[in-house]
């Protein structure tokens, strides 16, 4: 089994992801952090808890984290995700309680164990990069217990925020470019499962309705209803599920390294991930910013139908 942590902001397609964590039988889910940014930190907690109690893991510590991002005002999507963050979909709703330690305090704690016993854990953040900015900066030592990070964000390509920035670096693109600066740093790998993979992990209404018997297939039937109404569509995409999903089977994703940094000005272009594709063979010595020292596993193409069919798997 693979140790893993989530760092979540859940909404509709966090839950996906967390079906998918809480269930799979080649993951061991060690925690689950919150922090705010598809919807306030409140409703991010709160749908945390509910979503691992219909998958029947209320075992797994859950902990409140950043509710804004470092410097600028905190910006959320209830037009993506609902007024509630899980589409308002009327879900039983959970009655525990959070770990009394902050996110950053608990991510410190179990990475330094994992660091003690030699069982790395993988890191998957889906939110902006908040917390895991902070515990890098705050508590360096505790990348020792990574084995890697795996994070839903950026994209080579375009945007969804913005023409230019994927959403969860543009919420807290101070906190992503800390983040990829000390994972080069502290030589902790890391892979970029951004838009340019995002949407491709697509499950139909029809593969949807097809879930029922347990209170974990019930929801994902929800979640997929939910987003393909929002979207308009006869199905929808898992999201940051394909993060999860890319971590129990890397061979589904096709990656490329290549240098990123953050853009934290311009314009329009604020929360851009600059992935730089050129051939640092040739002579670009004219370029008076040099070399990102932080090289990124790029997700560039995955395979979706196989990725589907696992989170269908799974959930059901």
């Amino acid at each position: 089994m693979k140790p893993v942590i989530l760092d979540v902001d859940t909404g509709l397609d966090d839950a996906c992801a967390l079906l998918l964590a809480a269930r799979h039988p080649e993951l061991d889910l060690k925690a689950v952090t919150c922090a705010g940014g598809n919807v306030g930190l409140d409703d991010v907690v709160r749908n945390t808890l509910t979503v691992l109690d219909a998958a029947g893991r209320p075992d797994v510590p859950v902990a409140r984290g950043a509710a804004v991002p470092l410097l600028q005002p905190v910006r959320m999507a209830r037009h993506v995700h609902g007024e509630d963050g899980l589409g308002d979909i009327d879900w039983p709703r959970s009655t525990r309680t959070t770990d009394p330690r902050h996110a950053v305090e608990l991510l410190r704690d179990v990475l330094r164990e994992a660091a003690a016993t030699g069982d790395l854990i993988t890191l998957i953040p889906l939110a902006p990069l908040t917390n895991i900015a902070l515990l890098l900066r705050t508590y360096p030592d505790a990348a020792a217990g990574l084995r890697e990070i795996v994070f839903m964000g950026g994209a080579a390509g375009i945007g969804n925020a913005t023409a230019s920035a994927e959403f969860n670096v543009w919420t807290d693109p101070e906190a992503a470019a800390i983040v990829l600066t000390a994972a080069g740093e502290l030589g902790v790998p890391t892979t970029m499962y951004g838009l340019d993979v995002f949407y491709d992990v697509v499950v139909t209404l029809d593969q949807a309705r097809g879930l029922s018997g347990s209170q974990s297939a019930e929801l994902a039937r929800k979640l997929i209803e939910k987003r393909s109404e929002l979207y308009q569509g006869d199905g929808a995409s898992i999201g940051d599920g394909g993060a999860v999903c890319a971590v129990i089977d890397p061979s589904g994703l096709t990656t490329q390294p290549f240098p990123v940094r953050i853009e934290l000005s311009g314009s329009w272009s604020r929360g851009r991930t600059i992935v730089d594709t050129r051939d640092w063979s040739a002579d670009l010595t004219s370029d008076p910013h040099g070399l990102s020292p932080t090289t990124v596993q790029v997700a560039t193409a995955v395979d979706g139908k196989r990725y589907a069919e696992m989170w269908l798997a799974t959930v059901s």
